[in-house]
């Protein structure tokens, strides 16, 4: 058991570090016209081009990212989730949480911040399984994002897409992604 949590920390923090390119990110979330849309109207947002997830009975889900605020950059994010309940395997995805005003972005980048297990997030290249949430629903499916048919919407002033990169996660899991943000100190 030891050795199979070794084991997944490893791909968690491996997997963290695979990819991280906030402007292929970014690419590849416009490919959807549905988050194109929110590009051009949101007051600000929060990339994360990798985070990487592992569980087995007991998982988690690190990242880190950048927060945008009116297209400029305004510091470090990070992201932290402990699962517990049925779940098998590792996965890899990028996410995007789009700010619609200032006072949802205030909330986010006012210390730590942490969504509630009602908080939803569009899978952006998941056909059979679009809809998933910060309680873990998931799958490892992939599809073209040009394709997705769901549509985004604002959940308390925010609205999370996520981008499937590989990997397959069984989960019904219980658990809220937690955010950290650092400020960009100007000399």
């Amino acid at each position: 058991m030891k050795r199979i949590i070794f084991i997944l920390t490893l791909f968690i923090l491996s997997s963290a570090s695979l990819a991280n390119d906030n402007t292929d990110t970014i690419n590849t979330f416009k490919k959807s016209k549905d988050v194109k849309s929110f590009f051009n109207k949101a007051y600000g947002y929060a990339v994360f081009p990798t985070i990487g997830k592992a569980g087995f009975g007991i998982g988690g889900s690190y990242g880190e990212g950048t927060v945008f605020k009116q297209g400029n950059k305004t510091g470090t994010t990070t992201m932290a989730q402990v699962t517990i309940g049925f779940q098998l395997g590792g996965q890899a995805f990028s996410e995007i949480i789009f700010f619609e005003n200032k006072k949802s972005y205030d909330s986010f980048t006012n210390g730590n911040f942490e969504f509630s297990a009602q908080a939803s997030a569009v899978a952006i290249n998941l056909a059979a399984t679009a809809q998933t949430s910060t309680k873990g629903t998931s799958a490892g499916a992939t599809a073209s994002p040009e394709k997705s048919t769901q549509k985004g919407f604002y959940q308390n002033g925010m609205a999370t897409f996520t981008y499937t990169k590989g990997g397959l996660m069984y989960e019904a899991a219980i658990g809220g992604q937690k955010f950290t943000f650092d400020k960009i100190k100007k000399d």
